[in-house]
């Protein structure tokens, strides 16, 4: 799996659809092949074609850099575990809200990333259980 390392790519995902939805996370997607100007765009900005994946945490949602880094690794160690069910496309995971500081007032416990690793489990498996996300 290929990491997302580019603003433009980022950009392009984002333009993509949301295709999974949890309380705290969105899932987007860019297709790599398909109509015809999607398409082209997407395969000058991901070579060689295969699965990619970029995490976004903003601050807004995260203001501790050890939260922020906690979650991403949580993002790319749920999703290598889900590799072989996710089709070729680009895919970013966003922080779409903060987990409640009252509930987890340490900024990187075990708690914390049990709730994060159990919430990106459900994303992942809603997309891997939607009809033709198989390659």
């Amino acid at each position: 799996m290929q990491r997302l390392q580019t603003r433009a790519q980022f950009q392009a995902v984002l333009a993509g659809s949301t295709v999974a939805r949890t309380p705290h996370f969105a899932l987007h997607r860019c297709a790599l092949e398909g109509p015809a100007h999607a398409g082209e765009a997407a395969a000058a900005l991901f070579v060689p074609p295969a699965t990619w994946l970029g995490a976004m945490v903003p601050k807004r949602w995260a203001r501790r850099a050890v939260t922020r880094n906690a979650i991403k690794r949580q993002v790319y160690n749920v999703s290598a575990r889900f590799e072989a069910q996710l089709p070729q496309a680009a895919f970013v995971v966003r922080l779409r809200s903060g987990f409640d500081r009252k509930s987890f007032p340490s900024a990187s416990s075990v708690a914390l990333k049990a709730a994060v690793r159990a919430e990106l489990e459900q994303l992942f498996e809603r997309l891997a259980g939607r009809p033709g996300a198989a390659p």
